[in-house]
This record gives C-alpha cells, sequence and structure tokens, in this order.
C-alpha cells in the first residue's frame, strides 16, 4: 500500500483530501493526515475569537471520516526529503511515497527585538485562545494596540471594540494608511469607521523595538497593557529548516504542478508555496483541489492539465454588522459584504466527507 502523507489539516489539505477520496483513489493508495488539532480551525474568524465575539467550539470543522483515510495527531519536527521521511517531535518516524505540505505560517517579527516575547498571536488556535484571555484581562479604559493595519490587524480591531467598548484601543502601521494593499478609496471608508467609533489609526509607525508595556517607533514610546502582532507572515519553522529554493518571503519555490524540482513526489500548498497571490484560505483551498487534478491525472498515466487559479475577492469585517471588500477591481462598502462573508463562513461550516 502506497502513502499519501499530507501534513496539516488547514484550507490546503483539506481540499486536496477530500477531492482525491470523492472523486478518485487508487485501491492501492491510502491518505494519511496529521494535524496537531483533532479538527481543522477556520482561521479566517480567529479575530473574532481573540476579541471575545465567539468561542472556539463554532470556530471547529471535524476532519473527514472515511475508511482511506487516516488522521494522526502530533506537530512535525523535521522533513527529511531524501529519505522520504517526516520525524514527529516525538522522534518518531512516519514514512510516505507522496508528501503535500500544508503546514500554514507563523508571525513573521522582522527580527525586532522583543515582538515575539511581548506580543500576542491569531496564528493558531491556542495562541488566539491566550490573546483572548490577555485581552479580556485588560481593566476598563486600558489601551490595547494592533501592529499591523492589514486585514488581520482592521478585523481584530473592529470586533474588539464591539466587544469592548471601554476599551482604548490603536491601529499601529508604518505605512500612510491603513489596508494600504486595497484601493484608496476602501482605505478612507474602514478609517472612517474607526473614526466614528473611536478606535485611532497611527501611520508611518517603524517599530524599532517592544517591551513588556510598551512599543517603541524609534526613541518614541507608545504605553499599551496589551500588543497583538498582525504584521506579516511566513512559513512555519519545519518549512523555515528545508534546504530547498525559496522566494524572498521564504516559500518554497514549485514547478507547475506544485511540486518541487528536485523532489516531484513532494508538492507545497498553501503559506508555505511560492504563489503569484497573497497567501489566503481561498487560494490554499483553491490550490489543494488543483493538486488533487494533478495526482489524479499521473495516476491515470495523463499529463496534468491545470488552469489558472482565479480568485472570487476578499472580504472583511467591521464587526459584526459592516464589512468590506474586493470583488474583482470593485470595491464594496457597508452591510452587503459583511453579510457575504458571514455566508462564506456558513458554507466552510458544511460537514465534510
Amino acid at each position: 500500500m502506497r502513502t499519501l502523507l499530507v501534513l496539516g489539516g488547514g484550507y490546503g489539505g483539506l481540499a486536496l483530501i477530500q477531492e482525491l477520496l470523492n472523486n478518485h483513489l487508487p485501491h492501492d493508495m491510502e491518505i494519511v493526515l496529521i494535524d496537531r488539532m483533532p479538527y481543522q480551525g477556520i482561521k479566517t474568524e480567529y479575530y473574532a475569537l481573540a476579541a471575545g465575539t465567539v468561542n472556539d467550539y463554532h470556530l471547529r470543522i471535524q476532519f473527514p471520516v472515511h475508511p482511506r483515510l487516516t488522521v494522526r495527531y502530533g506537530e512535525v519536527g523535521s522533513i527529511d526529503l531524501e529519505s522520504r521521511m517526516i520525524f514527529m517531535e516525538t522522534g518518531e518516524p512516519v514514512s510516505y511515497d507522496i508528501l503535500a505540505i500544508a503546514l500554514g505560517c507563523t508571525d513573521n517579527y522582522h527580527g525586532i527585538q522583543g515582538a515575539e516575547q511581548y506580543t500576542c498571536s491569531i496564528q493558531s488556535f491556542s495562541e488566539t485562545r491566550e490573546t483572548y484571555r490577555r485581552l479580556n484581562d485588560v481593566k476598563p479604559y486600558g489601551t490595547v494596540n494592533i501592529v499591523g493595519g492589514g486585514l488581520s490587524g482592521v478585523e481584530i480591531a473592529a470586533e474588539l471594540r464591539e466587544s469592548r467598548p471601554d476599551l482604548n484601543i490603536s491601529i499601529l502601521d508604518r505605512g500612510e494608511r491603513v489596508l494600504s494593499a486595497f484601493p484608496a478609496k476602501l482605505s478612507k471608508y474602514v478609517e472612517e469607521w474607526f473614526s466614528e467609533h473611536h478606535v485611532e489609526t497611527l501611520g508611518k509607525i517603524s517599530v524599532s523595538h517592544v517591551e513588556k508595556d510598551a512599543i517603541y517607533n524609534g526613541t518614541q514610546a507608545i504605553p499599551a497593557d496589551v500588543t497583538v502582532w498582525t504584521a506579516g507572515i511566513q512559513p512555519v519553522r519545519v518549512v523555515q529548516q528545508l534546504e530547498v529554493a525559496k522566494d524572498r518571503s521564504g516559500r518554497i519555490m514549485l514547478d507547475q504542478y506544485y511540486n518541487i524540482a528536485d523532489y516531484p513526489e513532494v508538492y507545497v500548498l498553501g503559506d508555505c508555496a511560492s504563489l503569484p497571490f497573497a497567501p489566503s484560505a481561498q487560494a490554499a483551498g483553491a490550490q489543494g483541489e488543483q493538486v488533487a487534478h494533478v495526482l489524479q491525472a499521473l495516476w491515470r498515466g495523463e499529463t496534468p492539465k491545470l488552469h489558472a487559479i482565479k480568485l472570487k475577492g476578499t472580504l472583511g469585517s467591521l464587526g459584526k454588522h459592516a464589512g468590506f471588500g474586493l470583488m474583482g477591481r470593485r470595491s464594496v462598502m457597508g452591510r452587503v459584504p459583511r453579510l457575504l462573508k458571514s455566508g462564506v463562513l456558513w458554507m466552510s461550516k458544511r460537514p465534510l466527507g
């Protein structure tokens, strides 16, 4: 029996697994999924868990149950591409014939002293739970600083404002405006929402170092009871340690079928992969489906035929009643994008398998 080993049960890994189980899996092939948790966490909603507006039970999706799928729990410690073996943190080896690396990302602290030690994260379930605890323990009139004015920073700031109207909340970004990757019109709408809801947005902040109770913009101290870090991501440590070609962001360079050139049996999905668009749940899921199509074609002895991935757009929330997004080149703002985002969340919770 041959083994397809999938590392990570997130959007990319599960899309790959589901597509294979639903369509074509050779009789001599088994799928083994390794994940640290016994369920998928809906990472796009971790900001709400951190803010305390949802509980973690509502952000869980159970893994599919299928006789050809084995699920194992634990942390991956290292990957040996030469021997086609991965090693768990316990030292236990697991062999594979085909490997799909879909381990996701972690925070990128850009070498800033004190950032990892003194800030909170929303990159994993356990880290988000701890962030919720720390935010929940801030006394009334306390101060929360959020470093990074991208999608995650905006969503957690807005959600926290609705959850804790008593707090002083600020977004600190190195750019001139929040959501600098989005059109200026959309960015202006979001900044106006923050102004109306008493969330301060501070631009041109270059964080030099972080201490327990303050962020430093050069020599200027910006006090905070809690600091949340949303200022960039990078592949997880296991992927960082792989000696293969990577792009400037540390993501693995791939061939046309999403495999590593020197290791054609190894595929890389989602935040670990060097792709022509920004990392997202939507991109990881689409790529997972395409890797399934590649494998199905190869198993049939055919040349894989892939179409370019076309993303449907980006949606963000401003609390429970307003939102924003990009649908193609069109900016959408207000109640409609928030409803659309809720619909996407509902669809993602449908049972698998």
